[in-house]
């Protein structure tokens, strides 16, 4: 049956790339973990300008994907803003921090949006041809896992236990399933909606990078701090694109 290979494809793939991210993350990068801002910054903006945006333009005019960007940017400033209120409160009540950077909740729930759409290009796939399916599946995952890395190393780098950040991760990759089953029961409805969820996934990664991590960079100022940074940030762009074409 189709619909039960889509679940089993969104559920294998989202997991599979999360497990295959953190295994990397705590066995060969986990030294230079803090280091690694660069790279997540790369592959953010990288996946944003060169995959998502230009998939969203293929279906909706500039304008329209610009103003959808523009909106989600205000809904992620307002949603970090509130985080950081629910800290501060904490903290001032708790007299203990507990500090969470606020790029944690965001960057789960664009993750969780960008593996929706996954989910629904994946159902569309199967629709069409199980082997194709299989074969979209496949490409997805080895698109992810440089991406959940780059995740699993923010989250690392926001305070959060090696643990929680591998659930916080499985907990995004399942949005995949869901949006596996919706492009299976609803896929011509579902197909209009897709452009719009591709731009505010873009917005999500823009924030993220731009507003949280690049200023964890510049806190790191020495020559060689830069030097280190730049090189990991075209790394990103790198494997980013590397993966780009192979899709």
């Amino acid at each position: 049956m189709i619909l039960a290979q889509i679940l089993l494809a969104t559920l294998a793939g989202g997991v599979l790339s999360v497990l295959a991210a953190a295994t990397l993350s705590l066995t060969i990068l986990k030294d230079i973990a803090h280091k690694l801002v660069g790279f997540s910054v790369g592959i953010m903006l990288a996946i944003t300008f060169l995959d998502l945006l230009p998939e969203a333009i293929e279906a909706l005019d500039g304008h329209a994907v610009g103003a959808t960007v523009l909106a989600g940017i205000m809904i992620f400033f307002a949603l970090e803003k509130t985080a950081l209120w629910r800290h501060d409160h904490h903290e001032d009540s708790d007299h203990v921090c507990h500090s969470h950077h606020a790029a944690g909740p965001l960057i789960v729930l664009g993750d969780g949006l960008h593996n929706f759409v996954d989910g629904i290009l994946i159902a569309a796939a199967f629709l069409q041809d199980p082997a194709l399916g299989w074969a979209t599946t496949i490409a997805v995952i080895s698109h992810e896992i440089p991406q959940e890395v780059g995740d699993f190393m923010v989250l690392l780098n926001a305070g959060y236990g090696r643990l929680k950040a591998l659930w916080l991760n499985v907990l995004s990759s399942l949005a995949a399933v869901l949006g596996g089953v919706i492009g299976w029961f609803a896929l011509g409805d579902a197909g209009g909606i897709i452009p719009y969820v591709l731009a505010l996934a873009a917005s999500s990664f823009i924030y993220i990078a731009v507003a949280d991590l690049v200023p964890e960079l510049h806190k790191h100022r020495k020559p060689a701090d830069f030097i280190i940074q730049f090189a990991l940030l075209a790394a990103g762009i790198g494997v980013a694109l590397l993966n780009s074409h192979g899709h």
